[in-house]
């Protein structure tokens, strides 16, 4: 049997074609996927457990605005100071007495406090909602930088390869030493590229334990993040852009925080007006003189005796309300209830056209994908192919071939943007309605 002997051209081609191969390799591997990592950033994240507190501190207010003033108790002792010559007894005193709350002022501070409470709890989804967007920026632009580096370490083996096989037509004389000198620069150049992806993607990997106020190691036991979602498909629910923004102006987290913000406005204007009535002080006493024996005083005089008296008072006092004149804090509370409806329309304003604004930027997205799946990947593919197999039968220069490698390389990080940037649009769409993120 006759063998056919390996030509260094026939080297170039099984490299050309197996580095073509390793550039294939696109599907996703398993691995962390971003619905379990979001769940472990509001497990774990200290930021959300700090505002918890702030609403368990908000609540305890209710308890501290329902205590009535505490009741006053005096006691007190007198004698006469005039030497009579006849016993001078102690004359005891007792009284108690307690503020009497009118206007409703305590109601009116357990509304406000029951009003911040809620207040609080707006603001706590509203810090959810921002840890949300920022987890979600992390892992997509995580995953994006790990697909970026993927890609141009398949490039550099691809490179490696050209290296190689033109270090065979080199020896068999089918090229020129200068050609092969430019292959290796441009290899040994795009090393550096592939150093600066690995930064990039090392460091977009460290975002992803800010959120978790630890270590993503220590949370999860395999930190290869599943970039699945960038397949998107259309979510049939962020189609109807009127729809979205009334679900918006029900649970944006910032326009129920406005909402929650003019609600205790106008419970504070509430107790305002309740602080204003002046407060009554009722007083319940008792004054006890002890008894006296009959006798003789210091002349010899004699005198009867004493016998023990009991007294019972009972007082009211009220101030005289003029510090009540001026109205300062009345005008205080009702332009902050003005504030806050103005804040509130702001909001409204504002989720609005952040939906419309989402949904636009979602709809261009996901044009973009449709377009480098359809058109531009294919394209820049072909087109690679084709000027390799020029190269490989000597049609076409090195410089040909890495501007083909190139432009490929170029289509794919631009196609991989945009799907980046379509993961970011549904995230933002789906939070500025007051959903919980999907990808």
């Amino acid at each position: 049997m006759q063998t056919t002997p390996f030509f260094p051209r026939q080297a170039l081609a099984l490299l050309l074609c197996l580095g073509a191969a390793a550039q294939a390799q696109t599907a996703p591997s398993a691995g962390l996927r971003f619905s379990d990592y979001l769940n472990a950033v509001e497990q774990h994240s200290p930021l959300l457990r700090s505002e918890e507190q702030g609403v368990e501190s908000a609540r305890a207010g209710i308890g501290i605005a329902g205590i009535r003033p505490d009741p006053s108790l005096t006691l007190g002792a007198s004698r006469e100071q005039v030497r009579t010559g006849q016993p001078r007894p102690t004359t005891r005193n007792y009284e108690i007495s307690m503020e009497l709350e009118t206007g409703g002022k305590r109601a009116a501070r357990i509304q406000s406090a029951r009003s911040q409470v809620r207040l609080s709890e707006a603001g706590l989804e509203g810090v959810r909602s921002q840890l949300f967007s920022d987890a979600a920026q992390d892992y997509t632009q995580a995953c994006r930088d790990s697909l970026a580096l993927e890609r141009k370490q398949q490039t550099l083996k691809a490179l490696g390869d050209v290296v190689q096989a033109n270090e065979l037509r080199r020896k068999a004389g089918d090229i020129g030493g200068v050609e092969w000198l430019q292959s290796r620069v441009e290899r040994d150049r795009f090393q550096a590229e592939v150093v600066q992806a690995r930064a990039e993607a090392q460091t977009a990997r460290l975002a992803l334990s800010v959120p978790l106020g630890r270590r993503l190691s220590e949370v999860f036991a395999s930190d290869t993040l599943q970039c699945g979602f960038m397949e998107l498909a259309e979510d049939s629910g962020l189609e109807d852009a009127d729809a979205l923004v009334a679900q918006a102006l029900q649970s944006r987290a910032e326009v129920r925080i406005a909402q929650a913000a003019l609600e205790h406005a106008r419970d504070n204007a509430g107790l305002a007006r309740a602080n204003r009535w002046v407060n009554p002080t009722l007083a319940v006493g008792m004054a006890a003189v002890p008894s006296t024996a009959a006798g003789t005083d210091a002349q010899g005089n004699p005198f009867d005796g004493g016998g023990r008296s009991r007294t019972l008072s009972v007082s009211v006092s009220v101030p005289l309300p003029l510090s009540r004149l001026d109205r300062g804090d009345l005008v205080q509370a009702e332009a902050a209830v003005t504030q806050a409806m103005l804040a509130l329309q702001q909001a409204q304003n504002r989720a609005e056209a952040d939906v419309r604004g989402a949904r636009f930027r979602l709809t261009a997205a996901r044009e973009n994908v449709q377009r480098y799946r359809d058109g531009v990947l294919r394209d820049a593919q072909r087109v690679l192919e084709g000027i390799r197999l020029s190269y490989r039968h000597g049609e076409a220069s090195l410089l040909e071939l890495l501007s083909a490698q190139r432009s490929a390389d170029e289509a794919y990080l631009g196609s991989l943007e945009a799907e980046t940037e379509l993961a970011k649009a549904t995230v933002e769409l789906q939070l500025s309605v007051g959903r919980r993120p999907v990808l």
